[in-house]
């Protein structure tokens, strides 16, 4: 289970938020969802097309993504969106950010979602895992 430190709903909530455990989501249902990271690997192999874990391609690369402020990975051209977007990449905003990237962040290149809160809680407590 999530627990939020400003008491906010998860929807709505800071980029501050603390997660109880790196493998627990707040989906952007307002569901709490416990993420697998063994299984989020498998389903991480679909966004392999456009995303490694050490290198950047189409999208950057992903190790050490929690906790990162969102546009500034290195040697990667991001959108002028998501380089302002002030967001940092926590279980809250990236559930709410894979559930819907354009939605999240206009302008954004990423096109990309999951639509089952499983899988976005098992995607991201595989990432919390990348450091």
């Amino acid at each position: 289970m999530l627990l939020m430190q400003t008491g906010v709903p998860a929807q709505t909530a800071p980029a501050t938020a603390i997660a109880a455990s790196p493998q627990a989501v707040s989906s952007a249902a307002g569901l709490s969802v416990r993420g697998d990271p063994v299984r989020g690997k498998v389903l991480y192999q679909g966004c392999s097309g456009c995303h490694s874990v050490d290198e950047n391609d189409i999208g950057p690369k992903h190790r050490g993504v929690v906790g990162r402020l969102a546009g500034t990975a290195p040697d990667y051209a991001y959108s002028a969106a998501l380089k302002t977007s002030g967001i940092v990449w926590n279980p809250v905003t990236l559930d709410r950010w894979l559930t819907n990237p354009s939605a999240m962040v206009p302008g954004t290149k990423m096109f990309f979602l999951l639509a089952d809160p499983q899988d976005r809680a098992d995607v991201i407590a595989y990432l919390a895992e990348l450091k």
